[in-house]
């Protein structure tokens, strides 16, 4: 076992002050030989995802002093991306990722402590927990809050993108206010992220299938029991972890980044799995590239039936065998690296022994790998004139792969949500949203109320959005995001013109500006880059350090 890193402020006669201090908080004599472990959660009340995280920390933190270590809670922060979505708050969602990392790693460095154990519910604590954990390298645990579950009216399942879409609905005046309000009040049950295969689903999905996670614990509900007594499971795991010194890099290493994207594929996950996959891999220095998951997605099927696309939400998956039974077909089909190291001290592969080798009989939410919803994986890297660095695409459940058509160009997501809404984009269009990116928005943030406005405005099949943000994890249609280079650092979606024609090829990969190129040099010539919208705080130092969405939007290059 490796040297306790606590050992530098509890040990020696020059610890004294130190051990004062901890003696304070509840240290007697005998704890200063125990490992100190970070019980770090993200709990608030502003968001149903992290409205139960306190009971998880609490059982977590009985389990690990149970366990022979001193644990210490301390918190780290969340925004809403559901409450934020379509305002200016939502351009600190992306940033709150690196704020969390951040704090975790500076308080986990700053107490020199032995191991940590991190809770999380809404799309951002996930990767911002992983981020940490890469960087600090100490034996190390994610535990998630939990999926919410379904909400229902007249039959149907609802999430929370049923209510974006019934904006939409409600504009095209296909339903009336008293629908509209039917679905909001029905959509949200209880505590939960978002039910579908949204962001934070799929992110815990990929965190199990790295092996910092327990088995079933990413398709769970946040308010079922079960929950709290895998939060105090996987304390007792992280103590074990901390006795044989097993790091968090054991597990990220490119075979379990392979399988976390073998996974991703086969749910049909968030487009965000590939800016947050890149941001951790980064951060563990595993080599990998927004090329690598086009590579890499030909070979993986989609084998699950799920929202927002599909039918089923995760509670369904969870019936069906959830993360496991997923990784078992994809294993035995040789599609995943069962060698890849869990947290448990096991391989993948002996996690996955006592999983059948097929789904439940009666189910068909889990498809079988010889009879998948698609022979391919659906997240898409495009390139073109139009992103050079390429661009992510969700191009599963479509009608058309391609379109080609007039751009109309809108510099902000309010802007062109206000065009949806009041009628003005018709069959054929190819809206652009530019000036949204990691550095022009800044904070990239999500088109969801665009998109799913267009959805509810009966446009999914003939419209096509282009932009430099992002898309929420319930965005499905002809939409492509990510676009690299950005409009604000001289991209050429900052160059597209009213009425310019776009094509959007998700068979060929193609994202193309259908101007000459002398055009283009000429308007390139004449661009000037825009005044910076911040100039102060943290949005306008977010600006300054983050990179390229392409590169995975991270702030430390």
């Amino acid at each position: 076992m490796a040297e306790r890193r606590s050992k530098v402020v509890t040990e020696g006669m020059q610890s004294a002050p130190h051990r004062a201090m901890l003696r304070a908080v509840g240290f007697g004599d005998a704890d200063f030989e125990k490992p100190i472990v970070g019980v770090a959660s993200a709990y608030s009340n502003l968001t149903p995802c992290n409205a139960a995280l306190d009971v998880l920390a609490a059982r977590a933190q009985k389990a690990l002093s149970e366990s022979g270590t001193m644990p210490q809670v301390f918190g780290t922060i969340t925004v809403s991306d559901g409450i934020s979505m379509g305002t200016e708050g939502m351009k600190y969602s992306l940033v709150s990722r690196e704020v969390i990392a951040d704090s975790i790693e500076t308080v986990v460095n700053g107490q020199s402590m032995d191991g940590v154990i991190v809770m999380g519910g809404c799309d951002k604590n996930m990767p911002g927990a992983m981020i940490a954990l890469a960087r600090l390298d100490v034996p190390s645990i994610f535990v998630y809050g939990g999926t919410i579950k379904p909400g229902h009216l007249d039959g149907k399942d609802l999430t929370v993108v049923s209510v974006f879409e019934a904006v939409g609905q409600r504009a095209a005046g296909l339903i009336d206010d008293k629908q509209l309000r039917a679905v909001e009040c029905e959509a949200c049950p209880g505590a939960g992220s978002c039910g579908g295969m949204f962001t934070a689903n799929t992110m815990s999905s990929a965190i199990e299938a790295m092996g910092l996670s327990l088995p079933h614990s990413s398709t769970m509900a946040a308010e079922d029991e079960e929950k709290a007594d895998s939060a105090a499971e996987s304390g007792r795991v992280l103590a074990k972890a901390i006795e044989t010194n097993l790091t968090a890099r054991r597990m990220l290493t490119r075979q379990s980044f392979e399988n976390a994207i073998a996974v991703v594929m086969a749910m049909g996950g968030s487009t965000n799995a590939v800016l947050h996959l890149l941001a951790i891999a980064h951060a563990a220095g595993v080599p990998l590239t927004i090329d690598d998951f086009e590579t890499l997605r030909t070979r993986f099927p989609v084998i699950c039936d799920l929202k927002p696309s599909g039918k089923y939400v995760a509670t369904d998956l969870h019936k069906a065998g959830g993360t496991p039974q997923v990784m078992k077909l994809l294993l035995n089909a040789g599609l995943l690296h069962g060698d890849a190291m869990t947290i448990t001290g096991e391989t993948v592969a002996e996690s996955l022994k006592n999983v059948p080798d097929a789904p439940p009989a009666g189910q068909d939410v889990i498809r079988t790998i010889a009879k998948p919803i698609y022979a391919e994986g659906h997240l898409a890297i495009l390139k073109g004139n139009l992103a050079t660095e390429g661009a992510v695409a969700k191009i599963t459940g479509l009608k058309s792969l391609r379109i080609s058509g007039p751009a109309r160009v809108f510099e902000s997501e309010e802007a062109s949500l206000a065009a949806i809404l009041a009628g003005t984009i018709r069959k054929g269009d190819v809206l652009v949203i530019r000036n949204e990116g990691p550095k022009g928005g800044p904070g990239m943030r999500e088109m969801l109320s665009p998109t799913a406005a267009i959805i509810g405005a009966g446009l999914g099949d003939s419209v096509g959005l282009i932009t430099d943000g992002r898309f929420s994890g319930g965005t499905y249609g002809m939409v492509v995001g990510h676009v690299a280079p950005e409009a604000a650092v001289g991209g050429t979606i900052g160059l597209v013109h009213e009425g310019d024609t776009i094509t959007i090829d998700a068979t060929q990969r193609l994202l193309q500006l259908e101007v000459p190129e002398a055009e283009i040099a000429r308007r390139r010539a004449a661009w000037k880059p825009a005044k910076p919208r911040y100039t102060h705080g943290v949005l306008a130092k977010y600006a300054k350090l983050v990179s390229s969405a392409s590169l995975g939007a991270v702030t430390d290059l």
